[in-house]
């Protein structure tokens, strides 16, 4: 077997031979040095350089552009958190202001209902000089006590 294994494979191989011995030699390019490889070094980290700022710009762009679309500036005037106190570790009566109403609202995680309804001048609130309730957290739960324990005489 080796001898028909050798007849099958030498004439291409001879002929792989024949062609690398007729074909001309040509001369290689010299070698690029160092100092002909920083200029293109230079000119890619420049142009990596403005390619990330251009990508920073537009991030920036879309950031001013969301906040501008965002919800109306001064829409939340309206509303006015007046006090809050907490009932648990993760629960809140909260009192808001809308207007002359005064809403009594039960905030928990992923709920808030609204407990009782109210008109701001029957808050026993601390009034400031412009009119407007104090945020003061001890009168908001002395009056939160004294409105439950009438709740609870009724």
């Amino acid at each position: 077997m080796p001898s028909l294994r050798n007849a099958l494979l030498l004439p291409p191989f001879a002929a792989v031979a024949s062609t690398l011995a007729s074909a001309p030699v040509r001369a290689q390019a010299p070698l690029a040095t160092p100092a002909a490889g920083t200029p293109e070094l230079g000119a890619s980290l420049l142009q990596m350089m403005f390619g990330l700022a251009v990508v920073i710009a537009l991030l920036f762009g879309c950031l001013w552009v969301i906040r501008r679309l965002g919800a109306a500036r001064g829409g939340g005037a309206a509303i006015k958190v007046l006090g809050a106190v907490a009932v648990g570790p993760r629960e809140r009566v909260v009192l808001v202001g809308i207007g002359d109403d005064v809403l009594v609202l039960g905030v928990a995680p992923g709920n808030v209902s609204k407990l009782h309804e109210l008109k701001r001048t029957d808050l026993p609130l601390a009034v400031d000089a412009a009119g407007e309730a104090a945020p003061a957290a001890k009168a908001f739960s002395a009056w939160l006590r004294q409105a439950t324990e009438q709740r609870n005489a009724k």
